[in-house]
């Protein structure tokens, strides 16, 4: 494919999913997906991948976030899919994308295969999960769901959390296990400086909210 060609596809998608995220929960908005594709560019020129595959992915992902479409896992792959076309990317390429758009969620647990381009837009995605950006999405969506900042009396990966979450539980639940499932050394190396400040932030946090 022709580079002019690839970057036309690619400003095209991003008017798409700009149109397609306005008015999202700030964590899942168009910016987080224009965030998941810079990571994923980071990330890319280390491997040996579909570079087009990778952009396109990272850029859809979350076109239709499950969470928000009362758990409706296809939606976003059909609206990803069709837009794909739509926009003349080749067939296998959107085989591809699809895949990966099924795949990503932390909440699937590891897939069973593991293309090169999963992991790295996995990656890109989970390091938006971390650091600052991480904290600031993590409480925007608790309070999109009016959820506590914390709960002492909660113990975080408990039923109880399950029927009564709060956003300082879900460091312990999800962030600060992300680490440690990063697929490759780029994201590993970015990743190890974001957890390392998602802890100095508990900790400040902890020091100003529990009673000496």
């Amino acid at each position: 494919m022709k580079k002019s060609h690839k970057n036309s596809i690619i400003e095209r998608t991003k008017q798409f999913v700009n149109n397609q995220l306005r008015g999202a929960e700030s964590g899942h908005d168009a910016l987080h997906a224009f965030r998941v594709h810079k990571n994923a560019c980071e990330i890319a020129p280390s491997e040996t991948c579909n570079l087009l595959v990778v952009e396109l992915a990272a850029l859809l992902h979350d076109i239709a976030d499950a969470k928000f479409n009362n758990g409706d896992e296809e939606m976003g792959s059909i609206i990803a899919t069709t837009f794909l076309a739509e926009a003349g990317v080749e067939s296998c390429d959107i085989k591809q994308i699809d895949f990966i758009i099924k795949n990503i969620s932390f909440r699937k647990g590891k897939p069973k295969i593991m293309t090169k381009e999963l992991a790295i837009v996995q990656d890109a995605d989970r390091l938006d999960a971390i650091g600052a950006i991480g904290i600031a999405r993590a409480f925007s969506y608790g309070g999109f769901k009016n959820r506590p900042f914390y709960d002492f009396d909660v113990a975080p990966n408990t039923q109880s959390s399950l029927d009564n979450p709060n956003s300082i539980n879900h460091f312990y639940e999800k962030l600060l296990l992300l680490k440690d499932l990063m697929n490759t050394n780029a994201a590993k190396k970015i990743a190890k400086q974001r957890h390392e400040f998602l802890e100095q932030y508990l900790q400040q946090f902890l020091s100003e909210v529990l009673t000496k």
